[in-house]
C-alpha cells in the first residue's frame, strides 16, 4: 500500500480528533515492528564503507544515519475498532560537506554497494552547491564520543502489547464516555519507535533507540433541543514513555479546581472519558463568557501550546534569521533584542529552558542527528531573553563554541536541520498550588487543555482556546463557561505572568506531530510548566455574532 493511502486511512481514523496524522513507511505485519533485523556491529561496519566512500570522493566531513522508523496507530470509533496501522521505514542517510558547502543523499539500498552510491551522490550535490555556495560552512567542533548507545527509560514496549489488549483499552475509554453522557467518541492511539544510528568522520558512532507514545480522544454530546454541540479532547500528554503510561496509578494524577483531573507520568484513560462524558453535557448548559479584562489562570496541558507557539517557535535561530520565512513565517526575537542583554521577553519571574534529556519528555534522547550529546540551556532569565536553539553551523552566529544539540530528521532520507528541544517553564519556588492561586483571584479564568489558536507570522500577535474554561469570581470557581479564547502579543503577554505554582504541580504537555521545513517534516517535543497567573488579559466571546 502507498504512502497516500495511508494518509487517507489514518484520516480516516482520526475523525473528530481533527488531527493531520503523517504515516510514512511500508504496511508491514505487527511481528515484523519487533524484529532486529541489523546489529550494532553490522551498522558500524556499513557505516565506515559509507563514511571512507564520502571521504575518497572528496568530502572534508561526513555524517551517516542508518534509520528504521516503526509506527503502529490504532484508530476507534464507538463500539468499533476503525483501524490499526503498522508502518516500517528503513534506510541510509549521508550528508557531506565538500568544497566547503553541505551535500546531501539517502538510499532504501541498505548494502555496501547501495551505502557507497548514496555517498558518491551527497559528495557530487556538494560540489556542484558549492558553485553558487557564497560562505563556507562553519561546524562547531564537537567531541569524538566512539562508540555510545542510549535507549528511552520504558518498562513496557508498546508495541510488543498484544494488540487486543490496545484496542480493548480504546473500545473501553468509548464506552466509558458514551456512559456519561457522550453522543460520539473516537479515540486513537499512537506508537511510535525510532532506532537510529549516527556515525561521523569525526569518529562517533551512537546507536540510540527511542520510544514515544500518545492517546487520544476527542468526545461529544449533543443538546437534541437545539442542536448545539460541545466536544472535548483527551487531558493526556504525548509522553517519551512505553506502555508503562497507560498504566494508571493513583499517586500520579491529582484532583484540579472545577473538579478537573490532572495526570502526571500515568495516565487513566477510561476515567479522562468518562469524564469528558460528564464535563461535555455539563458545557451545554454553561453560560457564555461576557468579553473583558480577566486574570487568567492556566492549567499546564493548556499552557504548553503556548509556550510552544509563542517561545518554541519564536526563539528557533533559523526562523530568526529568516530561513523559514516562506513556509511558517520569522520571528519577532531578533539577534538586536538579544544583544541588547536587556530585552524584557517576561516578567522577572519567567525563566524558560530548553532541555534534551528530561526524563519521559518527547524531545529526550542521548544524543541529536549530528551526534551531539544533548543538555540543558536558558532561553529566557529573570525575564530577560539570553539565547537561542542552534545547532553546529549556527552556533558561531551567536557567538557559541558548541551546538546546543538539537538538531534533528523525522527519518533517514530526510536531512537533519534545527528542530525545537523541550522548551519549558520553571515553576515557581515558593510552595503555592492551583487552589491557592484560584484563592488569590478576583475575576478571572481557570483554563485547562488545549483548543484552536492563530498566531502570525513573527510569533507575535495571537489568540488561544481551550478545553474547558472556568469563570472564578472572588476566589472561587463559579462554574463553566463557554466561548472563551484571549488575545495578547508575545511580549505583553508574558509581562504579564505574576504568579507560578510550585514543582509540586509541574507538568509537560507536548507537541506529537510538530510540522517546520520545506520539505515538511515532523518532530515531536514537550514543554513543561505548573499552572500559572497572567493578569489584565484581554478575553473574547467567540460565539458573538458581529
Amino acid at each position: 500500500m502507498k504512502r497516500r493511502e495511508f494518509l487517507q486511512l489514518a484520516g480516516m481514523g482520526v475523525g473528530g480528533a481533527l488531527l493531520t496524522v503523517p504515516l510514512i513507511g511500508n504496511a508491514v505485519d505487527m511481528d515484523r515492528l519487533l524484529e532486529n533485523p541489523l546489529d550494532v556491529l553490522e551498522k558500524k561496519r556499513l557505516a565506515d564503507i559509507g563514511l571512507n566512500a564520502a571521504k575518497a570522493n572528496g568530502a572534508t566531513y561526513a555524517d551517516l544515519r542508518i534509520g528504521r522508523y516503526l509506527n503502529q496507530y490504532i484508530f476507534t470509533r464507538e463500539d468499533k475498532l476503525q483501524n490499526a496501522v503498522n508502518t516500517e521505514s528503513f534506510g541510509v542517510g549521508i550528508r557531506v560537506i565538500a568544497n566547503g558547502t553541505w551535500g546531501f543523499a539517502s538510499t532504501r539500498d541498505v548494502s555496501e554497494a547501495g551505502i557507497q552510491k548514496a555517498a558518491e551522490t551527497a559528495t557530487a550535490i556538494a560540489k556542484a552547491n558549492g558553485k553558487i555556495q557564497t560562505e563556507p560552512v562553519k561546524l562547531a567542533p564537537v567531541q569524538s564520543y566512539g562508540e555510545v548507545s542510549w535507549k528511552t527509560p520504558l518498562e513496557k514496549n508498546a508495541v510488543a502489547v498484544p494488540l487486543k489488549e490496545k484496542v480493548d483499552l480504546l473500545l473501553s475509554a468509548n464506552a466509558e464516555a458514551i456512559n456519561n453522557g457522550a453522543n460520539f467518541v473516537n479515540s486513537a492511539l499512537f506508537m511510535i519507535n525510532e532506532q537510529k544510528y549516527f556515525a561521523s568522520t569525526e569518529g562517533s558512532y551512537i546507536d540510540q533507540d527511542v520510544h514515544r507514545i500518545w492517546p487520544n480522544f476527542n468526545v461529544t454530546a449533543i443538546d437534541p433541543d437545539s442542536g448545539k454541540y460541545k466536544s472535548r479532547q483527551a487531558l493526556s500528554s504525548p509522553m517519551g514513555m512505553g506502555f508503562e503510561y497507560m498504566d494508571p496509578r493513583p499517586g500520579s494524577k491529582k484532583e484540579g479546581p472545577g473538579g478537573t483531573m490532572h495526570y502526571y507520568d500515568r495516565y487513566d484513560m477510561i476515567e479522562d472519558a468518562g469524564l469528558a462524558g460528564k464535563q461535555t453535557k455539563e458545557m451545554l448548559k454553561a453560560d457564555s463568557i461576557k468579553a473583558g479584562k480577566y486574570d487568567l489562570v492556566l492549567d499546564p496541558n493548556h499552557l504548553g501550546l503556548t509556550i510552544h507557539e509563542s517561545i518554541g517557535h519564536a526563539t528557533e535561530l533559523d526562523r530568526v534569521l529568516g530561513y523559514e520565512a516562506n513556509y511558517a513565517g520569522t520571528s519577532f526575537a531578533t539577534l538586536d533584542k538579544w544583544k541588547s542583554k536587556d530585552f524584557k521577553y517576561g516578567s522577572d519571574i519567567v525563566n524558560v529552558f530548553a532541555d534534551k534529556t528530561q526524563e519521559g519528555s518527547l524531545g529526550a534522547v542521548g544524543y541529536d542527528d549530528e551526534g551531539v550529546k544533548t543538555k540543558r540551556w536558558d532561553l529566557i532569565k529573570d525575564g530577560i531573553l539570553v539565547n537561542y536553539q542552534a545547532i553546529r553551523d549556527q552556533a558561531h552566529i551567536i557567538n557559541e563554541d558548541e551546538s546546543h544539540g538539537c538538531c534533528y530528521s523525522q527519518s533517514w532520507n530526510d536531512v537533519q536541520f534545527q528542530r525545537m528541544p523541550n522548551v519549558s517553564l520553571a515553576p515557581g519556588k515558593e510552595k503555592y498550588s492551583p487552589d491557592d492561586m484560584i484563592k488569590d483571584v478576583e475575576k478571572g479564568i481557570y483554563i485547562v487543555g488545549r483548543g484552536s489558536y492563530s498566531i502570525d507570522q513573527q510569533r507575535y500577535n495571537f489568540q488561544f482556546g481551550g478545553t474547558l474554561f472556568f469563570e472564578i469570581e472572588n476566589g472561587k470557581i463559579k462554574g463553566p463557561v463557554n466561548d472563551v479564547a484571549y488575545q495578547s502579543n508575545t511580549q505583553e503577554f508574558w509581562n504579564s505572568c505574576s504568579k507560578i505554582c510550585d514543582e509540586n504541580d509541574y507538568k509537560t504537555f507536548g507537541s506529537f506531530f510538530d510540522g517546520k521545513g520545506q520539505p515538511s517534516q515532523i518532530s515531536a517535543v514537550s514543554h513543561g510548566s505548573a499552572t500559572t497567573r497572567f493578569d489584565g488579559v484581554n478575553v473574547i466571546n467567540t460565539a458573538r455574532n458581529i
